[in-house]
């Protein structure tokens, strides 16, 4: 090795041993945070930043980057320091403000929130998950766009407690299925938890378990300090196209700290005496975040390495041939002008069933709709959602927009999101109603990282039927608006659920459709997109001043509709109100919100779950305070008072007190 090549590894080792003072400098500052896995990975991540990765510091949203997640989100400190580094736009007074209140470095990543962070991490496995949609979408829009606008990798770094996540398992082997090359999972094995060795609940041989799930592995052993070694096999996963990777690295926590190999450097263990111990192995000096000049240059330099490829795909993307406004609407997550055009309308009096209603939409919408892509948990047909005539995603038909999940919720919901953050893809995912308990990691992560991905969630009440109380949603719904920023939509009929498409293609952010297995009737009035929008709006009226409001949403608005005639009959004066999303009716203004629902006016509302919620909106709430039974759906409804009979009732003794 000549003088100059040794100067230079010298100076690659001290710019690793910069970010391990780093990541012992901020969680010290928070005193809170995880040292030990970013003092592991410094050298891995120095491999990524510098050597493998492609991207541009300067635009980090470009959209031929590689993709970078730490599915280990709690080593967030690592991710901090190379962003800071490199040049993303943290400096070190944010780093500083590790885990602060406004600060951009949160104690977990969060998209959106600092620029350079894919997906939102910190639940375990859901990184590992997110990368398979990330791969799909890259894979899906390289077929369809051509390589010379698609062509990136996808890495994630995962441990031993992603691993161990259920969701990790699932979101493997569907991988392995489809054949995804072009995903790069370094797992850092380090054989430590927060409660002690691994060994005290796993045993698990995990290269052999990716190897069953069809993956391509290299266990590179103790490599975690040889930076050539993992650029070599790193680059030979990324050469593996027919199948993803893992990289096995043997890591050493809290190296080359006193505490190494400790479950207590897991989390935050070194304070003052062990960094000051710490930066004089090292070489350092005792000062915290210090961050030598030629250091900083070496990393701002690596954030720019990138530049030239990007000014290269931008000339290409200018003169490409493809349909700019098809390209422009996939990555909007939204469609070709005047794609509303296509959904289709029903006739009032038709009785279908929302998730038929549903289905026509989505496949009414593929054409004008470019990035819709997706399917369900071995409930395609099921659910609606169906996609016939864009091929099936694999190997064979990498332009493929039906995806088949097996029977996958919680990976499906994740590598939903991983679709929606890559960019360029809509994704829609389904289910019964009664199983988004699998998955509600994956929705919350959704509505936190603001994901445009689109659940469908049929078999939405006890109508389901004789499949019993295991398969009859009670407390779903409610439990799905208490989760902030997701928009929970109920339609009332086919037409109301093609508003709902509407507003999900125009709108931002996860939404959740929740429909009907059972056909329900087409109503008047529910045709009109501006009031389905509102969330919440009058569907029927008195001639007079109302005496009463009923409130119906999803199919109890027909009942609500059948009770209002009946009491109209008896010469009571009636409004029905619709509200299939309470989210939408929350953001409307005080004056809209009170024209629909005056507050001098008795109001009960009624829905096939239970009441929880209602009574923000209604002075009485009919609905199921219980789990449901094993009959045809229309007995159940009527043993538990969903019906017009008790909904009459009840009005007629609200009006009485």
């Amino acid at each position: 090795m000549t003088g100059a090549q040794e100067q230079a590894v010298d100076d690659e080792r001290r710019a690793i041993d910069v970010v391990r003072s780093l990541a012992m400098d901020a969680p010290h500052a928070a005193r809170s945070g995880h040292q030990g896995t970013a003092m592991a990975l410094a050298p891995l991540a120095h491999v990524l930043w510098t050597r493998v990765l492609t991207y541009d510091a300067d635009d980090p949203s470009w959209p031929d980057r590689d993709r970078f997640i730490l599915s280990a989100g709690h080593a967030s400190i690592l991710l901090y320091s190379m962003l800071h580094l490199t040049g993303h736009g943290l400096t070190l007074d944010d780093l500083r403000e590790f885990r602060q209140w406004g600060s951009t470095t949160p104690g977990h990543p969060e998209v959106g929130h600092t620029a350079g962070v894919e997906v939102t991490t910190g639940p375990l496995g859901q990184g590992i998950a997110n990368g398979v949609g990330m791969a799909i979408a890259e894979r899906n829009l390289r077929a369809r766009f051509g390589a010379e606008l698609t062509d990136h990798h996808t890495f994630v770094v995962c441990g031993d407690g992603d691993l161990a996540e259920g969701i990790s398992h699932e979101a493997a082997s569907l991988a392995g299925h489809l054949g995804l090359g072009r995903l790069i999972a370094v797992y850092d094995d380090n054989h430590v938890t927060i409660d002690g060795p691994t060994e005290l609940a796993l045993s698990d041989d995990a290269p052999a378990r990716f190897r069953s799930y069809g993956w391509h592995v290299i266990d590179l052993g103790e490599a975690a300090e040889d930076l050539d070694a993992m650029e070599v096999g790193i680059r030979a996963a990324m050469a593996v196209n027919d199948r993803p990777s893992l990289v096995v690295l043997r890591s050493h926590i809290g190296h080359p700290s006193p505490d190494v190999d400790t479950s207590a450097v897991h989390g935050y263990s070194l304070t003052d005496e062990g960094i000051s111990e710490t930066k004089q192995r090292m070489g350092l000096p005792d000062e915290p975040f210090h961050v030598p000049d030629d250091v900083a240059t070496l990393y701002w330099s690596a954030g720019r390495r990138g530049a030239g490829a990007r000014t290269e795909w931008e000339a290409r993307l200018t003169s490409s041939g493809i349909d700019r406004s098809v390209w422009t609407a996939a990555w909007a997550g939204g469609g070709v002008h005047g794609w509303a055009d296509a959904l289709p309308t029903w006739e009032v009096g038709a009785a279908v069933a929302t998730r038929k209603a549903g289905n026509a939409c989505l496949q009414a919408l593929l054409d004008v709709v470019p990035g819709l892509i997706g399917g369900g948990a071995d409930l395609t047909g099921n659910t609606g959602t169906t996609i016939s005539g864009h091929g099936v995603q694999g190997p064979e038909c990498p332009e493929g927009r039906q995806i088949f999940f097996g029977v996958r919720e919680h990976a499906m919901g994740a590598i939903c999101n991983g679709l929606a953050l890559h960019g360029g893809m809509l994704p829609v995912n389904g289910t019964f109603l009664v199983f988004s308990d699998y998955m509600r990691g994956a929705v919350r992560l959704a509505a936190l990282s603001g994901a445009k991905n689109i659940f469908v969630w049929s078999h939405d009440s006890v109508g389901v039927g004789e499949d019993g109380p295991t398969h009859q949603p009670v407390e779903h719904a409610a439990a799905l608006r208490t989760i902030p920023n997701l928009r929970v939509i109920r339609p009332a009929d086919a037409n109301e659920t093609a508003g709902a498409w509407r507003t999900i293609v125009d709108g931002t952010g996860p939404a959740a459709l929740l429909l009907t297995r059972q056909d329900v009737p087409v109503l008047p009035g529910t045709d009109d997109y501006s009031a389905v929008a509102r969330g919440g709006y009058v569907l029927a009226d008195p001639e007079g001043v109302p005496e009463v409001i009923l409130i119906g949403t999803g199919s109890e608005v027909s009942v609500a509709m059948d009770a209002a005639a009946t009491l109209t009959a008896a010469g009571r004066s009636v409004r029905v109100v619709s509200m299939p999303c309470m989210e939408d009716f929350a953001s409307q203004d005080d004056a809209y919100r009170t024209s629909v629902l005056p507050g001098d006016v008795p109001t009960l509302s009624i829905e096939a779950g239970v009441t929880f919620g209602w009574d923000r909106w209604a002075d009485r709430c009919i609905g199921i305070d219980r789990f449901g039974a094993s009959a045809p759906g229309g007995r159940v409804m009527a043993e538990l008072g969903i019906n017009a009979e008790a909904l009459v009732a009840a009005a007629v003794d609200l009006l009485s007190t």
